[in-house]
């Protein structure tokens, strides 16, 4: 294992990261941005009504992208199991 084999493997484990975890936070900041608007607007500032709509956000983000994020995170495994007598050189 090289030192290019090692920054390469983490510079796409990372961006393997970041890509799978942006649906969940792009609509969790998306209806957080919307309720902190609607709070503003009709001055309710109400602590609690930030997380249930949130989270009932990310999960419904979950349920569709799940399938997307379960292909893109086996064919990465899969990847990198099939590769490992080429690692071990």
């Amino acid at each position: 294992m090289t030192p290019e084999f090692v920054v390469t493997f983490a510079k796409e484990a990372l961006i393997l990261t970041i890509l799978v975890s942006m649906p969940m936070l792009m609509i969790g900041l998306i209806v957080g941005l919307a309720i902190s608007v609607f709070q503003a607007v009709t001055s309710i500032q109400e602590m609690t009504l930030t997380f249930v709509p949130k989270i009932i956000a990310v999960f419904l983000a979950l349920l569709f992208f799940a399938p997307w994020m379960l292909e893109k995170l086996m064919s990465f495994t899969t990847r990198i199991i099939t590769n490992i007598p080429m690692y071990i050189r």
